[in-house]
C-alpha cells in the first residue's frame, strides 16, 4: 500500500520533515547520548572501550581554542575606539564573576548543611587510600603567587601551544593593545587576524559535525565504566548537587537575566545544541567557539564577548563553585568531622582561589577540590577516594551550570557596558532572527587602500558558528 493509500486515521510523518529534524545538531547529539547510555548499560566493556571517541573529539576542538581566543580578543581590542573600554569591561567582568561565584558557593554550603548527605556513613579514615586517585590530586598545589606567575607564558608563542586559557588571554590583550596603539601600522595586521579567525571558525564548523560521535563515546564510557548502579550508593549527594545546580540556574541566573531585560528559558532554548554537546562530553571547551558566535549573533559586541566569555572559563565556574563547597563538607560529614562555621568560611575563602584557572574540561572540578583540601587541614585529601567513582556523574552538572553561567555573564556585562543590542537580543531569543552557520567565505578580494576605516566593533551576524 502506498503512502497515499494509508488507512484513514493513520498518521505518517513526511520523510522531508524527519530529514530536517535529524539535520539539527542538537537532535543528533540527543540520539547519540541515548545510544551511548544504552551501549554502556547493555555492554559495559564495549562502552568503556569507546572513551577514545569522546577524548578525540575534545582534543580536536581544543586544538583550535587558543588561536580562536587570540584572534577574537586581538581583533576586538584593535577595533575598539577607546582602549580604556577594554580595562573597564575586564573590571566589570571580574566583579560579576566574584559576586556570582560567591553566591554559588554560599548556596552549596547551605544545601549541604541542611541535607547532610554524608551524615551517618561513619567512614574510617584508615581504610581510605590515595593510591587510586589521579596523580594531579595528590601533588602539591600552587599558592597565590605561583598562580599569578603561571599566567605569564615562557614565550609569546608558548601561550598558544599550552593548555591554559589565562596565558592566552594575557598575550591576546597585550597584542591587541599593541595593534591599537600602532595606528595604521596595526590596522592591516588586525584585518589579517580577522580573516584568520574566519578560517578557524569554518574549520570548527566542520569539526562540530563530529559532536554526536564524541557525545556517544563519552556517554558510553561513563555508563560502561562506572555503571548505573554507582548512582545508588551516593545518590543523595549526586541528586542534591544536581538539584542545587538547577536551583542556581533557574533562580539566580534567571534573576540576572530578568534584571537585564531578558528571559532565561528562551536563552536555554537558543543554546540547546551546546547544552547537549556539553551533556555528552562533560566539557564546556568544545562549545566555546560556537558560544562566542551565538552571543555575537544575539547582539553582544565582539570585544565584550571576546574578553568576557573566555575569561569566564577560568574565573566564573559556577558549577565547580557549588561542587567545591558541597564536596568538601560531604567528605567531612562522611568522616565524622564536625566543621565549625569559621572553618567552613575559611574553606570558602580558599575555594575562591582554587576555583580559578580550572579549565572547563572533564575532571577539573575534582582536581580543584583536591587543591582545596590540600590547602586547608580540616579534611584529608585521601577522603577524595569516597567520591572519585561518582565524580563523573556530577561533572555534567558542573559543566552545564558553568556554560549557562558564562553565557548569562557575557550578556549581563555587555548590557552593563552598553554594548548589547537589546532589541536584537530579544528578537533572537524569541526565534525571530534564527542563528544559522554562515556559508564558506568567498574568495578574498584585493587588499583595500590604507584609508579604509576599521571594522565595526559589533558583528550582528557572525561569520561562522
Amino acid at each position: 500500500m502506498s503512502r497515499n493509500d494509508a488507512a484513514p486515521g493513520t498518521v505518517t510523518a513526511p520523510p522531508g520533515r524527519i530529514r530536517r529534524m535529524l539535520s539539527h545538531l542538537y537532535v543528533q547529539c540527543l540520539i547519540a547520548v541515548l545510544l551511548g547510555a544504552a551501549v554502556g548499560g547493555l555492554w559495559p566493556s564495549v562502552g568503556a572501550d569507546l572513551k577514545p571517541l569522546g577524548d578525540g573529539f575534545i582534543a580536536l576542538v581544543k586544538m583550535f581554542i587558543a588561536p580562536i581566543i587570540f584572534c577574537t580578543v586581538v581583533h576586538g581590542i584593535a577595533s575598539m575606539g577607546n582602549a580604556r573600554a577594554v580595562g573597564r569591561v575586564s573590571l566589570k567582568a571580574l566583579v560579576y564573576f566574584e559576586v556570582l561565584t560567591t553566591v554559588a558557593m554560599v548556596i552549596g554550603l547551605v544545601v549541604v548543611n541542611v541535607v547532610k548527605p554524608g551524615s551517618g556513613l561513619h567512614i574510617d579514615l584508615s581504610t581510605l587510600s590515595a593510591k587510586g586517585l589521579p596523580p594531579e590530586a595528590t601533588t602539591a598545589h600552587e599558592g597565590f603567587a605561583e598562580f599569578l606567575l603561571a599566567i605569564v607564558p615562557a614565550t609569546l608563542v608558548s601561550a598558544l601551544t599550552g593548555n591554559e586559557i589565562l596565558p592566552v588571554l594575557l598575550v591576546s590583550v597585550l597584542f591587541g593593545f599593541g595593534l591599537h596603539a600602532a595606528g595604521e601600522a596595526g590596522l592591516g595586521i588586525a584585518r589579517g587576524i580577522e580573516k584568520v579567525s574566519t578560517v578557524l571558525f569554518t574549520l570548527i564548523r566542520w569539526i562540530m559535525r563530529l559532536a554526536p560521535i564524541g557525545a556517544f563515546g563519552s556517554m558510553a564510557f561513563t555508563i560502561g565504566n562506572y555503571g548505573l548502579g554507582t548512582l545508588r550508593h551516593l545518590g543523595l549527594l549526586v541528586g542534591s548537587f544536581w538539584l542545587t545546580a538547577l536551583f542556581f540556574v533557574l533562580v539566580v541566573l534567571g534573576t540576572v537575566m530578568r534584571l537585564n531585560g531578558l528571559r532565561l528559558l528562551p536563552f536555554l532554548r537558543y543554546i540547546k545544541e551546546e547544552l547537549l554537546i556539553v551533556l555528552g562530553t562533560s566539557s564546556t571547551e568544545p562549545v566555546l567557539p560556537r558560544m562566542m558566535a551565538k552571543l555575537q549573533h544575539a547582539g553582544a559586541s565582539k570585544p565584550v564577548v571576546g574578553i568576557t566569555l573566555p575569561a569566564g572559563y577560568s574565573f566564573n565556574l559556577d558549577g565547580t563553585a557549588i561542587y567545591l563547597t558541597m564536596g568538601s563538607v560531604f567528605l567531612a560529614q562522611a568522616l565524622g568531622i564536625d566543621l565549625s562555621l569559621t572553618q567552613q568560611v575559611t574553606m570558602l575563602a580558599v575555594m575562591l582561589l582554587t576555583s580559578k584557572g580550572a579549565a572547563g574540561v572533564t575532571g577539573s572540578g575534582f582536581i580543584a577540590l583536591a587543591a582545596t583540601l590540600s590547602a586547608v587541614p580540616h579534611v584529608p585529601v585521601a577522603a577524595l577516594a569516597l567520591i572519585f567513582g561518582i565524580d563523573r556523574f556530577m561533572s555534567e552538572a558542573r559543566a552545564l551550570t558553568s556554560l549557562v553561567g558564562n553565557g548569562v555573564a557575557t550578556l549581563a556585562v555587555a548590557r552593563w557596558e552598553g554594548e548589547l543590542d537589546e532589541d536584537r537580543a530579544k528578537a533572537v531569543l524569541r526565534g525571530e532572527i534564527p542563528y544559522a552557520p554562515a556559508p564558506a567565505p568567498p574568495a578574498v578580494p584585493a587588499e583595500p587602500g590604507p584609508k579604509e576605516t576599521p571594522a565595526p566593533t559589533r558583528d550582528p551576524v557572525p561569520a561562522a558558528s
